[in-house]
This record gives C-alpha cells, structure tokens and sequence, in this order.
C-alpha cells in the first residue's frame, strides 16, 4: 500500500472541475502506443475518472493499474479518498477498472455499483469477497443528495458489462468507452483541440474498437433520442470531453460512423516479395485515379493494420493483393484479412490481384476472404506470373476503372 499512499497534494497535478463540484481526476498516459494490444494509439491516451462530491460522494471508474498514484493524487485535491461513499464502475476492462481494489481497500465505499454483466466481470478479474456491490439495470436511479444518477446498459459497447450513467441536473453523460478517442494531452475538451486531429481520433478509435457493434450504436443513439435525455456534456473514459455543441456533433459523427454510408474513395492494401504485386497495385490505383476515385496505397509493412482499418472508415472498396506464398497469402495480408472481418465493416466493394511463381492460388484465396466478409466483387481478380507485362499492367488499370464504375455507381453518380 505504500505506493498507493504517496498521493500527496502535487500541485502539478491538478483535478479539473468540469461541472459545479464534478471533477475529472484521471490520468495522462503520453508514452502509450499499443492499445488493448491489438490497436496503435500513436498519441498516447487517457484512462478518465470522474468524481462527484455531494451529500454522497460518488467516484465514477478509475484507472489502469499504475497510474493509482496520479489519481490519488488529483481526487485528494477534491476530498480525501476515504470520503468516498460510492464507487460506480461502468466498465470492468483493466484501464478503466486496474486500481479497483486498490481503492475499496483505501476508500472502503459504502456501495460498489455496476451493470449485472459488469458483477460477472468483476468477478471473474478480482476477489471480490466482501465487497458492498450492488448491481443496477437500464432504468434504476440512485440519488446521492442534490442529483440523481440513472443507469442505462450499453451492453457490447463494447464489452457485455459497459452502462453509461447519467446525472440530469448536470446535464451530464458519463460514458465509459463510447465517444472515446486515444489522445493524450494537456487540454481536456474537444473545443480546445484542432477539429481534424480530433475526428482522425475518433474515427481510429471507433474503426478498430467499436465497429462491429455498429447495429447496436445505432440502437443505443435511438434509445437515447427516445429518452429525451438533456445533455451539454459527454465524459468518455479515453480522451477529450464535448461540451455545449459538440454534444449534437459528437452523436451525429458516431450515427455517421455506424451507418457506414457508401464513399467514394479506395484504399489498395497489399504485401509483396518481389514487388511484382506492389507494381500492379500502382497500376489498380492509376485506373482508380482515371475515373476520378481518390486512392491511397498501404503497405502493409510499412502500415498497420490499424491505421488501414482507419484508412478503410473513409473509403468505400478496398482492393487486397499478395503473391503467393506457400500455397496461401503472405502472412501480412493474412493477419490484414482476419483483422478486418472480425470488425465486420459494411457497405464495401472489394478487389483481388496478385503475382505467383509456381502454383498460384492468392488470387483465389483473396476472393474468398473478400467474398466471406460480404464486399461486392464487380470484376474478377487479376493474378500474374512472375512479372507483370504491359498486357497485365492493362487488366490491372482494367480492374481499377470497373470498380471505380461500380463504386461511383453506389454513391449515386
């Protein structure tokens, strides 16, 4: 416990009030670049807390494990952790639920709060014997004096456990990982930052984390229009917070985001040996640029696969290609293609090419994948032996004009 003790009141490291007597009290990450293991977070990230003083004194989440003392060290600005009454966990993933318990044992709450699935969770991360926890469904409400705070489940947004509380007095969501973004910085509202650094955030962080569940975004905006919920400010558990009219902004963008709208924009995604493939992906993207469809070329050595799903937010057909390597796809494109179907993105026009030496099954491969996560296939993959020829430098130039043709098509020209 010693370390969890050196909270004393450092002055450079402030709590932040965000509302009359709600204050943020998370942490800073800015060495971060591997999120959650599988995602980039190239500048860095938060783990938000946020605690309310009131008749009952309220901490919402906490922090990955080794950022307590940063914590400790803001919240006893506000009041002393020992006066805390209640602790509300509205997700159990360990960034937002490290320090749990840690602080029951320094805080000793009154009543732990979480979803039913987020009791299962807690659970299964920590021993929870003894502890004071009380589970809460869509609809319950507590109130801690002055305010009332009403739950509201948000189950697979992104794991099974997350809700969302929100205090109508404050007009305030506090919203665990929706609306979240991998930003580490020394502002703390989405106003103070520039408006393309931040959509760029946001658009990787909901492309590589929440894109699967986009049906249940869509659901859970619905649900929240339908309860006519007033809200001037949106707390998230990663990153920067909106306020007053980014409020309507930020809920328009996910809509957006889940909606998954056809776009007029390619993305080439390969790996090559050779660069026999890496020439006939210059030739997909000339025919491409020929009827007028912006392309970007990704390498999937030198990008990842994260960047490329971000990349892949903005466009409407993604055109995959690889040699053939041991009978199958070089292992880049591969780990590409099990990547991308497990987030399961919508409203795409795929594309196969490839080069080979002796039995030439990429193409084929390709196809199926492609075929598997349900992209629209306009045109035949293209596949060349050894190296291409102005013949197949021309089917490849082929292939990128009819699925521009086709793309263009979709989005209504």
């Amino acid at each position: 416990m010693a370390a969890t003790l050196q909270h004393d009141k450092d002055p450079t490291m402030k709590p932040l009030e965000i509302k009359k007597d709600v204050f943020w009290v998370g942490a800073v990450d800015y060495v971060s670049r591997d999120f959650h293991g599988y995602s980039l977070s190239p500048q860095g990230t938060t783990y938000n807390a946020y605690v309310v003083k009131d008749q009952k004194n309220v901490l919402f989440d906490n922090v990955k494990d080794g950022f307590l003392p940063t914590l400790l060290c803001r919240l006893s600005q506000v009041l002393e952790p020992e006066k805390i009454d209640y602790i509300v966990c509205n997700h159990l993933e360990p960034d937002h639920a490290g320090c749990l318990p840690e602080l029951v044992k320094l805080c000793k709450p009154e009543k732990i709060y979480c979803s039913p699935m987020g009791k299962r969770a807690m659970e299964a991360h920590f021993d929870i014997t003894g502890w004071p926890v009380e589970v809460v469904k869509t609809g319950d409400s507590i109130n801690i004096g002055s305010r009332d705070i009403h739950f509201v489940e948000t189950r697979m947004l992104h794991w099974p456990d997350s809700m969302v509380s929100y205090i109508p007095q404050d007009k305030l969501l506090i919203c665990n990982d929706a609306f979240g973004q991998n930003i580490a910085s020394t502002e703390r509202y989405a106003d103070e930052v520039d408006r393309a650094v931040l959509e760029h955030a946001m658009t990787e962080y909901y492309h590589n984390i929440v894109l699967p569940f986009s049906p249940i975004v869509i659901k859970t905006l619905d649900l929240i229009a339908e309860m006519k919920l007033d809200i001037d400010m949106l707390a998230p558990d990663h990153g920067l917070i909106f306020r007053g009219d980014d409020v309507a902004w930020c809920l328009n963008k996910y809509r957006e985001f889940a909606e998954q709208a056809w776009k007029k924009r390619a993305v080439i995604v390969y790996d090559t040996m050779w660069h026999s493939t890496e020439k006939m992906a210059y030739s997909v993207a000339s025919g491409l640029e020929s009827e007028g469809v912006p392309t970007r070329i990704m390498w999937l050595k030198a990008d990842h696969h994260s960047s490329v799903m971000t990349e892949l937010a903005r466009s409407g057909a993604v055109i995959f290609g690889s040699p053939t390597h041991n009978n199958g796809l070089l292992p880049n494109v591969a780990k590409m293609l099990t990547y991308m179907k497990g987030l399961r993105p919508q409203n795409k026009i795929g594309g196969a090419f490839g080069s080979f030496g002796w039995s030439g099954e990429c193409v084929k491969q390709l196809t199926e994948w492609i075929g598997d996560m349900g992209f629209e296939m306009p045109v035949e993959g293209v596949k060349v032996k050894h190296v291409p020829t102005h013949a197949s430098y021309q089917e490849c130039f082929d292939m990128g004009v009819a699925i521009a043709k086709a793309l263009k098509e979709k989005c209504g020209e």
